[in-house]
């Protein structure tokens, strides 16, 4: 699924409307009727169900005053509440306002409430909770500052009824890009939204207000779309499950590749485990997991099917710049290379992973403490000549881009979208709704995945998946959204089996072969 910002979604109307020549009015009539479609889906009213039309003047309230003349043709009891001065309406809106207002005598349960300011809205109010069912059109998705006066009280009060609302477009209060809440926000049990999915309808927050999405054709040319460019993706089933097509029949294990693993330091074993034993689980033909001579031992049980081999080490036991010339031995004949879990940040493993990322010609992925020795310095990254995929959580791409995590939370696409741009790399963002950015612009979000994979390890987990696909001939774009997608849905299958307190990052492990089994082959 496909997201737009709210001025790619003008310029899409717009260029229909002038150059391809259907009236405005024809878009508003789609809209209007694929709404109330969805909304009698939904909602189910009935001719004892009294609805409530909350309208604005401008198109968005247009689109309410469609659904109001077919609800009224349903025999469904309508009130619309016009939140503003009837003579400030105007085109195309006013022309379906004039519709419904030229049925209001044939229809005696329904009725047109003008609402424009503070006072109105006194004497309405009673008679606005009343209602059983509202639909929100009082604003489109060209809103983009805080709601105030006659209009957040409203948005208020219908809230506060915690009766179903149904949104038209977008729940209004809501930032049509960003997600965010302009001050106030209608919460909807459901949005129809036109032509395409908005960008905040998805983003948290504003997927907590959007409620069930449907996305109506009103008849949009395919190619006015394109001319837009649109960028920005939900990642969904039918887009990974071709990366896994039947392996053939004369298959071993050499097909599917041989990832190199750099990882682990004293006390963070598992972090090291968790990600060999997840590329394995991801069918990666063959495993090598390097980690510091002294912590091999202890390694050694955890990864049954991965081979260890020990490397240098430092006073601190870890990784050390001594092993570069017998690391890079080891990645001749390997198809892919993971760098970071539990690796530490000691001065001399820093100064390993900088030679790494300058002087390995495997592609890379690199998470945790790979990340934080690149944090203030990401230069080495412009010296790849491979292709690079980073993984950070919100503080260590904090940390990386030199900003707050403050300021990485509060624009997650904007920020992976200008690093992975300016240093050519693939940025996972990980955290609710993991964002995939590449290097020419194009932005993935996952809408899989759930509170209860918030513990640790789980990051460990999606290097290991990424880094084994990449291995197995994935090319780097692939690994990244399919390991992404994977891990959410393995998240998703535990919540359902076990609950969504308490699992782990090994059980994640196990659940890897059964996700893509059961819903991608």
């Amino acid at each position: 699924m496909f997201l737009v910002t709210a001025k790619q979604m003008q310029e899409m109307d717009r260029y229909t409307i002038e150059k391809f020549g259907i009236p405005g009015r024809v878009l508003m009539e789609n809209a209007g009727r694929g709404a109330v479609d969805f909304f009698m889906e939904q909602c189910s009213p009935t001719s004892k169900t009294r609805v409530a039309v909350v309208a604005g003047r401008g198109n968005n309230g247009g689109d309410g005053w469609v659904m109001a003349r077919y609800l009224m043709e349903k025999q469904i009891p309508v009130t619309v509440f016009l939140l503003s001065d009837p003579g400030r309406v105007a085109g195309d809106a006013k022309a379906n306002m004039d519709l419904v207002e030229k049925l209001l005598p044939h229809y005696p349960d329904c009725a047109v409430k003008a609402v424009p300011d503070a006072a109105a809205f006194a004497r309405e109010k009673a008679r606005l909770v009343h209602h059983d069912l509202f639909v929100d059109a009082i604003f489109g998705t060209g809103l983009n500052s805080d709601v105030k006066g006659v209009f957040r009280d409203v948005i208020a009060c219908i809230n506060q009824t915690k009766k179903p609302v149904f949104a038209v477009d977008i729940p209004s209060g809501l930032n049509a890009d960003t997600g965010a809440v302009c001050g106030v926000c209608i919460t909807a049990c459901a949005t129809a939204t036109f032509a395409f999915a908005k960008t905040g309808h998805v983003l948290y927050p504003g997927s907590q207000y959007t409620g069930t999405l449907r996305v109506i054709d009103i008849g949009i040319p395919e190619f006015a779309a394109k001319k837009q460019d649109i960028r920005f993706q939900v990642l969904e089933k039918q887009t990974i499950a071709p990366l896994f097509p039947p392996r053939p029949f004369d298959s071993h294990k050499g097909t599917f590749g041989h990832l190199l693993i750099l990882a682990g330091s004293a006390g963070k074993t598992g972090a090291a485990a968790l990600c060999a034993n997840a590329a394995k689980r991801t069918g990666t033909g063959l495993v090598t997991l390097g980690v510091p001579e002294s912590i091999n031992a202890i390694v050694e049980p955890m990864v049954v099917e991965p081979m260890t081999v020990p490397l240098p080490e430092t006073a601190a036991s870890t990784l050390s710049s001594d092993g570069l010339d017998r690391i890079l031995s080891l990645a001749e004949d390997r198809q892919a290379l993971a760098l970071g879990p539990g690796l530490g940040t000691d001065p001399d493993t820093k100064k390993l992973v900088h030679t790494l990322v300058e002087a390995c010609s495997l592609p890379l992925i690199m998470d945790a403490d790979a990340i934080n020795c690149l944090a203030g310095d990401p230069v080495a990254l412009s010296f790849r000549k491979t292709p690079t995929i980073l993984t950070p959580h919100p503080g260590e791409m904090a940390r990386l881009a030199g900003i707050s995590t403050k300021d990485v939370q509060a624009d997650r696409p904007g920020v992976a979208k200008k690093f992975a741009e300016t240093w050519s790399v693939i940025l996972v963002l990980k955290g609710a709704q993991t964002l995939i950015a590449l290097p020419d612009g194009r932005i993935f979000l996952c809408p899989v995945g759930n509170p209860g994979m918030a513990t640790g390890g789980m990051g460990d987990v999606l290097t290991g998946m990424i880094a084994g696909l990449a291995a197995q001939g994935f090319s780097l774009e692939n690994a990244a959204i399919a390991g992404v997608f994977i891990h959410g849905l393995c998240g998703d299958i535990l919540a359902d089996t076990v609950g969504g307190f308490g699992f782990l990052a090994t059980d994640m492990i196990q659940t890897i072969p059964a996700a893509i089994h059961r819903h991608l082959t």
